[in-house]
């Protein structure tokens, strides 16, 4: 299990805009997470996992951190990896949109996610994939706190001087995703719209959505792109990433028009060795599970835990010596 190893600093991105980046590949709940200063005012994009993240990220922060602290949060969309320490900042308004709040009830709480790397069978799959990913994380006192402002599509706010425009582009990786953008620094802020190093995962789709969120970035034209997880990208980051989404999209429909099972079309895709210098490969059953819900016409809401069980069943049946 990868330890915490966190950062004991922040990165500048641009003025007035610094990056704390856990940085791990590999496995999941390592959120960037970006502090936006401007005189006496501070906001944050997302907040870490837990609690020891949390106070880890302020102490790193140090003296960028104006007197008063973190008086803005903006959740770029509800999973708890990018929410759990909202809690560390009381006072605070926090920024979400009405579609990621309207489903905050969908999304495993710090209890559920306790239960899961305490009390499922270790010998089991999910009981084995939960405390291989998520053990490290300290989810006892943390309490998932909800947004105090939401809106739909678009919302302006300024941090001192700095201009932020918040841009609703969801349902793709979950049913609430917005993006971040910095119009006067060439910034954007992704949240889970795109991931860097892994194999990406998104809840709620289908592909073709999370490709229109992509191209919605592209569309700011900005100099830096802040992925949810993993290194900062570039715009031709960004266009080779939705190449990956196109391409893992014709994959699953090809299998779906021949019949095959989603179970099946995942195994084939990941036995064709696709993309598999990314981490993660298992989250390839997640996508072709969340993709064949939309080609069959399924409208319900998707059940996370479930889908990741069928990541962790693949991953035990294929975790070789480890």
């Amino acid at each position: 299990m990868i330890g915490m190893n966190l950062p004991d600093g922040l990165a500048p991105v641009a003025d007035g805009l610094h990056l704390w980046a856990p940085a791990h590949t590999g496995t999941w709940g390592f959120a960037n997470c970006l502090l936006i200063t401007s005189g006496e005012e501070a906001a944050l994009v997302d907040t870490p996992y837990d609690r020891v993240m949390t106070e880890a990220l302020v102490a790193a922060a140090g003296s960028l951190l104006p007197a008063g602290g973190v008086r803005i949060i903006v959740n770029t969309h509800g999973n708890g990896d990018h929410t759990f320490g909202n809690g560390c900042f009381p006072g605070a308004e926090i920024i979400a949109t009405k579609a990621g709040a309207e489903h905050l009830c969908h999304e495993p709480s710090p209890q559920q996610m306790h239960f899961l790397t305490h009390q499922t069978p270790a010998d089991q799959p999910l009981g084995w994939y939960a405390r291989r990913h998520f053990g490290r994380y300290r989810y006892e006192g943390v309490e998932a706190v909800p947004p105090t402002l939401t809106f739909s599509g678009r919302h302006e706010l300024a941090v001192g001087d700095i201009q932020v425009e918040l841009i609703e582009v969801g349902p793709a990786h979950s049913a609430g995703d917005l993006v971040v953008h910095f119009p006067g620094r060439g910034v954007v802020c992704a949240g889970d719209v795109l991931f860097a190093g892994d194999h990406p995962v998104h809840w709620n789709g289908p592909l073709a959505n999370v490709v229109a969120a992509c191209e919605a970035i592209l569309a700011l034209e900005p100099e830096v792109v802040v992925p949810g997880h993993g290194a900062v990208m570039t715009p031709r980051d960004v266009q080779c990433y939705v190449t990956y989404l196109r391409e893992l999209e014709a994959l699953i429909h090809s299998r779906h028009a021949a019949g095959f099972s989603a179970d099946e079309a995942a195994a084939d895709i990941l036995g064709s060795g696709f993309h598999d210098q990314l981490g993660l490969p298992e989250r390839i059953v997640i996508l072709t599970a969340v993709e064949y819900r939309h080609l069959d016409g399924d409208t319900g809401e998707p059940d996370l835990v479930a889908l990741a069980a069928r990541a962790a069943d693949w991953a035990y049946r294929n975790r070789g010596d480890d």
